[in-house]
């Protein structure tokens, strides 16, 4: 295909003339078939509100065939408009377009569904099992029409993947307004979303699925990667590091695939259990992963020779993640670190599965008994925590990677509450690790697109980011000098580590200040014709923009960490200081309904309308959620929201109770 017959496809949004039908693609990594939840009446809703797409003319042709993919895969996908072109994250250049942002927002949305990207490509999930960009493919074609056609003055507002339409604004506005599952709270149940998704009505964006910033699994290495390092600090003696050590966890799918490339850079030994053998092969193919193994004894034996001769190694295990765990505590192999990464906000729709029953058969009880699967999976967790203890027994530092483990564990009816009945046996990453050593002081997930497809500009970046923390760091104070000198490194060692898939895209952890100044210079680099665009953005697990009480923000505890106020005041403040596009979600990484997730993206041209938003905004995006935990009490925030307090920002500073009088005349 030309690049002048790509541009009239995407200008052609919907066609006239329909597209022949395709035939299912049995090669292709799917989404498992959801639950038929929908009543005959539903039924008959869902096809009236898929056929709005399009001409009534077609109706007759396509009302049978949605029929068929409602009945068959629980959703309607709509697979006769899947473009024929191929799905990539192309030059910016590209494609057709009257404004550079909304080209810039067209690059990004194909970079999620770039099959080496997206888990489900052809459901048009980006990760996570039901991380979804759109909900069926006439919204991605007229979607991309809409952006090709507008101008700096519109902006186009994006309903759970539905294309409202393009409205008059300004320049100053964001260019796409997404959200995604804004229900109303008493119908944010798991069914519920079965229910709505079903119906085509919501969709469950994930976090930087629905919101168009995904950069393929490169962010979860880097926040694994951090996170392993901190974890290797708190277990060592005497500052021995990680080097035979074993961090063992599950899940190849989606983000967690980044997990055996994350402990490889840490330096020490990862056994990642994963039930899919498409997601193994995936990884395994990508270099991602160094070796699969399918026995548990030739686990056992490589673990052994791999800790006694200290290698860095990765190694996947073909099969279910609970039976290493019992096999390593009968067999006495000694689990340093351990985690969990299955999907596990998405416990009965593919995210987790049971042991004791193959893949295969995992995924037709699924969808042909829903119930029974749900007994499985929760017989199996409870399993799962039940081995983790034994471990933990022996001195296994066990933490949540924040995917709804212990939460679901405790709905299962597993042994995971602490002693107070209230919180876990374990911790959260966040609370241990996140909030308290990065959050607290601003840290968190910065990152950055090429928009030139060019690996020289990403190349040029990571220099000009390399050289930007090494300023910070030489006056830094000495409580982040640490968090500073991670990041140096990763972005020292990025291009060796091979960690781009999709976009020339680099993330890592930087303050308000380090984002600041990193943009700054990139937009110097653009307008002196170093590098082309760049697009900023941010991961969703990050300092301000989403309320997670059992993540994001789980080290919250003044009462507030089920409150939402500071995920959406993020999002309208974005929206109002220079965002090129923002977002925001329910759901994310722990579950619908259990999460408020806010997003954006900034497009740098070089311009000094670029040089005066990311300042207003970046600025913003980081210290509201610095002051929200400083309220909260939280000492790190408090030494850094202190240190921001300026004529133009003034942040409301907590008055310290003495506890132990509270404690002498409450009775």
């Amino acid at each position: 295909m030309t690049s002048s017959d790509f541009k009239n496809e995407i200008l052609q949004g919907i066609p006239d003339t329909l597209p022949e039908k395709k035939a299912f693609d049995a090669t292709a990594n799917h989404a498992p078939k959801r639950k038929d939840i929908l009543s005959r009446a539903e039924k008959k809703l869902a096809i009236q509100n898929a056929l709005r797409y399009f001409h009534p003319k077609h109706h007759a042709v396509l009302a049978p065939e949605f029929l068929e993919e409602l009945n068959s895969y629980g959703r309607i996908y709509m697979y006769r408009f899947r473009p024929e072109y191929k799905m990539f994250a192309r030059a910016i250049e590209a494609y057709p377009a009257k404004s550079l942002q909304a080209a810039a927002i067209m690059l990004m949305i194909q970079n999620n569904l770039d099959p080496a990207v997206a888990q489900h490509p052809h459901e048009l999930i980006t990760y996570g099992g039901n991380g979804a960009v759109f909900q069926n493919w006439a919204q991605y074609l007229l979607t991309m029409k809409y952006l090709a056609t507008m101008t700096d003055e519109q902006t186009l507002h994006m309903y759970s993947g539905h294309p409202m339409g393009l409205f008059p604004s300004s320049k100053e506005a964001p260019r796409v307004v997404v959200t995604n599952g804004m229900m109303i709270p008493n119908y944010s149940k798991p069914d519920d979303w079965e229910k709505f998704n079903a119906l085509g009505v919501t969709q469950y964006g994930q976090m930087t699925a629905g919101s168009y910033m995904y950069i393929g699994p490169q962010g979860i290495v880097h926040g694994t990667n951090i996170t392993i390092l901190n974890a290797g600090r708190k277990i060592s003696k005497q500052g021995e590091g990680l080097a035979g050590k074993l961090f063992l966890t599950s899940g190849l799918g989606g983000m967690s695939g980044a997990q055996p490339k994350a402990g490889n850079i840490a330096g020490c030994i990862t056994v990642v259990a994963e039930v899919n053998p498409k997601a193994t092969q995936k990884r395994h193919e990508q270099g991602w992963v160094d070796e699969v193994l399918a026995d548990l004894d030739k686990l056992v034996t490589r673990v052994r020779d791999a800790k006694k001769n200290k290698e860095v190694v990765s190694i996947a295990y073909q099969g279910n993640v609970v039976d290493v765990w019992e096999k390593f505590d009968s067999e006495n192999i000694f689990v340093e670190i351990g985690s969990d990464q299955t999907s596990l906000h998405n416990p009965w729709a593919g995210g987790y599965y049971p042991a004791g029953l193959s893949y295969e058969d995992s995924n037709r009880m699924m969808a042909a008994k829903p119930d029974e699967f749900k007994k499985q999976v929760q017989l199996t967790l409870r399993r799962h925590a039940a081995a983790i203890h034994k471990h933990a027994v022996k001195g296994t530092y066990f933490f949540d990677y924040g995917n709804a483990f212990l939460l679901e564990a405790s709905r299962a009816g597993a042994d995971v509450m602490a002693a107070d009945g209230i919180t876990f046996r374990y911790p959260s990453y966040v609370q241990d690790i996140m909030g308290p050593m990065c959050f607290d002081y601003g840290f968190g997930p910065f990152r950055w697109v090429c928009t030139s497809a060019k690996e020289s500009d990403l190349d040029y970046t990571d220099n000009l980011a390399h050289t930007v923390l090494e300023e910070i760091y030489a006056k830094a104070d000495n409580q982040i000098k640490g968090q500073l000198m991670d990041n140096m490194e990763w972005i020292k060692s990025a291009k060796a580590n091979k960690l781009v898939v999709g976009s020339q895209a680099r993330i890592l952890y930087a303050n308000s200040e380090g984002r600041i100044k990193i943009a700054e210079a990139f937009n110097q680099a653009i307008r002196s014709g170093k590098i082309g665009p760049v697009v900023l953005g941010r991961d969703h697990h990050d300092v301000s923009g989403t309320d997670s009480p059992y993540r994001e923000t789980s080290n919250i505890y003044d009462g507030s960490r089920f409150t939402a106020d500071m995920a959406i005041h993020n999002v309208i403040g974005d929206s109002f200081r220079g965002a090129t596009w923002v977002s925001i979600h329910n759901g994310g990484g722990v579950g619908w309904g259990e999460v408020i997730n806010g997003g954006f993206g900034l497009l740098l041209d070089g311009s000094t309308d670029a040089d005066r938003k990311l300042k207003n905004m970046l600025y913003f995006d980081v210290n509201n959620g610095i002051a929200r935990r400083a309220w909260a009490r939280n000492s790190g925030a408090l030494d850094t929201i202190e240190a921001e307090q300026s004529d133009t920002l003034q942040v409301t500073i907590p008055y310290q109770a003495d506890t132990q009088f509270l404690d002498r005349i409450i009775v």
